[in-house]
């Protein structure tokens, strides 16, 4: 451990209360960033709790259940799956406004924390409208973003009086954070300029990768492999991953005439996916796997990982496929990929719905042998800049920093020099 996180962890006296805040376990990247935290933080330092307004979702496995809690009504109000759209619904927005904040707000009391951190755009805004209404005692408040807000509200409504209107109170409630997390430094430069933010407030800490247990997990046999070659791509049916470009890129290339493509994941869009597959004449090339508890396995075998997002935070998948030594193609999309694969030398990088530049770098790396290895040997050392005892170790300064903050009844402080992020994006 560094010498700045060893001056922090010797002035804490006690240890330090988190609960972190999320709607349920259900999606990707944020919840497994906060499992990790839940099983990973030092327990002689960091008093982690977890607050979710819906028991439900493929991490809870690997979560403790005894350090959970729940809405006791959230079974039946605060189920908010699905694409991000059915959140409007009039049912489910009048649980999230009124019934949310109230479960919120006895989570928070029951556990009684020194820092609390939010994930995601909907579990934000409801925490900011509880810790506004605490009072001088309240706990410090970390809101950690790992979307493109802008794109998601986009995504989300096609009105634009109503986009308008949540765009604003977005941008009222995350300037009232005492922190803003992001998960690449893209996406902090893209938080600061959209929504106003406050640099001073900024910091960034690149999602954990668990490298020893995906390496380990990657050499068991994969389920739903199929016999042929093949291109794999992981992440949720949703215009945001954009599988329709992906498809159509694969139907025109030479890649698909000897190699199958494997799509992990489920969503909203699965049975357009599926119709497009089936418009393009590519349906018996295309495996539909859905959620994969090991989808490294699958990862080991490909031939290449493929990632055509339209927008990302930080993309823990590609990482997780640098590890796993298979090449990477992914778009320069805002924000992330780009600064996870380094262009030409740990993976390839083409622009954002730029179909025939998709086909033409799948079609090049699938027939350049020596290009592929040389992504394999250099995406496996890239990835161990993300590894989770680094990442976690910087989430435990964070959390002792806040705690310090929050005793001394500190608000919005300048930034501590000893959290600066070691990790610099990638040059292009």
């Amino acid at each position: 451990m560094g010498d700045g996180f060893a001056a922090l962890r010797d002035s804490t006296t006690a240890r330090v209360r988190v609960t972190l805040l999320l709607a349920s376990l259900h999606g990707g990247g944020a919840e497994r960033v906060a499992v990790h935290l839940l099983n990973r933080c030092d327990p002689q330092l960091i008093d982690v709790r977890m607050g979710l307004l819906h028991r439900s979702g493929p991490f809870l496995a690997d979560a403790d259940p005894d350090r959970i809690d729940v809405s006791p009504i959230g079974e039946q109000w605060l189920s908010f799956e699905g694409h991000n759209s059915s959140f409007y619904q009039p049912h489910k927005l009048a649980a999230g406004v009124v019934v949310a904040p109230i479960n919120v707000r006895r989570m928070i009391d029951a556990h009684r924390p020194h820092v609390v951190m939010s994930f995601l755009k909907g579990m934000n805004l409801i925490t900011g409208a509880v810790v506004g209404t605490m009072g001088r005692d309240r706990p410090r408040w970390i809101l950690r973003e790992g979307n493109n807000t802008d794109a998601v509200i986009e995504d989300e409504l096609k009105g634009g009086l109503p986009r308008l209107a949540i765009k604003h109170v977005t941008r009222h409630f995350y300037r009232a954070a005492d922190c803003f997390l992001a998960n690449s430094h893209e996406m902090a430069r893209g938080l600061q300029d959209r929504l106003a933010l406050d640099a001073d407030r900024m910091r960034v800490i690149h999602n954990p990768i668990d490298l020893a247990r995906i390496r380990r997990l990657s050499q068991e046999a994969p389920e739903a492999a199929p016999e042929r070659p093949y291109i794999v791509t992981v992440g949720r049916l949703e215009h945001q991953k954009a599988h329709d470009m992906l498809l159509r890129a694969y139907a025109a290339s030479r890649a698909s005439k000897d190699h199958d493509l494997v799509i992990v994941g489920r969503g909203s869009l699965e049975a357009r996916t599926r119709a497009l597959a089936a418009e393009l004449g590519i349906a018996d090339k295309v495996r539909f796997t859905g959620f994969q508890a090991n989808p490294w396995a699958l990862m080991a075998r490909a031939k290449l990982f493929v990632l055509p997002s339209r927008w990302e935070g930080f993309p823990s998948v590609v990482a997780e496929a640098l590890a796993c030594g298979v090449p990477a193609l992914v778009t320069s999309c805002d924000f992330g990929p780009a600064e996870v694969v380094e262009h030409g030398h740990s993976g390839w990088v083409t622009g954002v719905d730029d179909e025939p530049a998709f086909r033409e770098a799948m079609d090049r790396l699938i027939e350049d042998e020596a290009m592929r290895g040389q992504f394999s040997r250099n995406g496996r050392r890239r990835a161990e800049s993300f590894d989770i005892d680094l990442m976690v170790e910087r989430y435990v300064s964070l959390f002792i920093e806040q705690a310090q903050l929050q005793r001394a009844g500190v608000r919005h402080p300048a930034p501590l020099p000893a959290m600066r992020p070691e990790l610099e994006p990638a040059e292009p």
